[in-house]
Order: structure tokens, then sequence, then C-alpha cells
């Protein structure tokens, strides 16, 4: 069986300056891989190239076997592969429940977007608590959770999680790696990127 997603020699640049070079990455079914480093490290710029937002200079990305070098973001989103962004990206003046139903815009099946929904509200019961509350209304904790919970109504097989912990109190940086931990249990492989070690 092909690995979730495959990245090899991968070299990153803007303009003049270096920001990935010769990365080699791989993560397993079911795995939660972690990929630590400072600002400036090159982990958004990752997160984002495999997303196909940001091109290479030169290596491959393959994810279930097929590569997606240079696949576009949203045929690479169907694939599978969703990216929970960093700063979270929530539709601030949208409620909750909008919020997640935005989530399944690459899914056909409208029953299947309800089903996955009813899916979030049972793993993140605070947001169903919340379902008509407008986005922007939310604490830090609360928007990741959405965040995630957007990204899990697209039905990820690799779901990226970009700095998930940034800005969050110790106690909700617990939670929300809780609930990555619970998305992992429930069938999705799982890029963490972090600079928070401990957490991950």
């Amino acid at each position: 069986m092909p690995n979730v997603l495959e990245i090899k020699d991968l070299h990153v640049a803007y303009g003049k300056v270096q920001a990935l070079s010769g990365l080699n990455l791989t993560v397993g079914d079911g795995e939660i891989v972690s990929l630590l480093g400072n600002n400036g490290a090159g982990k958004s710029t990752t997160v984002s190239t495999i997303s196909g937002v940001v091109r290479s200079q030169a290596g491959s990305i393959s994810a279930f076997g097929q590569d997606i070098t240079r696949a576009t973001p949203w045929s690479i989103v169907e694939s599978g592969v969703i990216q929970v962004p960093e700063g979270r990206r929530i539709f601030s003046r949208l409620t909750v429940h909008e919020n997640l139903q935005l989530g399944g815009y690459s899914v056909k099946d409208t029953a299947l977007i309800d089903q996955r929904i009813a899916e979030v509200y049972d793993l993140l019961p605070r947001l169903k608590d919340r379902m008509r509350q407008q986005g922007g209304t939310l604490s830090g904790g609360e928007q990741q959770m959405l965040a995630i919970g957007r990204a899990m109504i697209a039905g990820p097989k690799l779901i990226m999680l970009d700095e998930p912990s940034m800005g969050l109190a110790p106690l909700m940086v617990a939670q929300v790696m809780e609930v990555i931990t619970s998305v992992n249990q429930a069938g999705a492989s799982v890029l963490l990127i972090e600079q928070n070690a401990r957490a991950a």
C-alpha cells in the first residue's frame, strides 16, 4: 500500500530566498507525523506546497501513490488532502453551522455533508452549543476547533494542521491536541506543523 504522503528532495524559493532545500518526508496510513521548527524554518511553506498553493522548484510530492507536485489546489482537496491553515481563517461573520457547511464545498452529496456535520457536532459538542453564533464571537480555542471541524466535512484522508496551538492557553492547547487525536482515530492521517514541541 502506498504512503499517504511522500515528499522527495523538495526545493522551494521565494525569489532569491530559499525556503526549503532538499526536504524528504513520509506520512504513513494512520500516522500522526509532527514537523517541528521555529518561525521561518519553512513549515508553513511545506504545507502550502503540498496543498498546491506554492509551487516547488524541484522535487516531488505524491499522495496515495499519485503525483500531485503540479496538481491544482482544488484537485488536491478532492483527493482527500485537507489543510487547516495557520491563524484558523474561519469566516467570522458566518455562523458556526455555515462555516461547517462551507467545508463541504467540494462534496456533491448534501446528505453526506449533513451526516458529517452531525459527526463533527458529536466530536465537538461545544460547536453544537454555538452553532448559531457568528464564528468571530468564539474564543481562539473554539475557532481552532471550528477550523478543524470545517476540514472534517471534506472527508480528509490526510489532514494537515498548521500551528493549531498558536496563541492558545495551555489548557486549550491540550483540548485541541485531544481533538486531533480523535480525528486520527476516526481514520485520517495527520501532518501536524508546530513550534510547540511539548504539545506535539
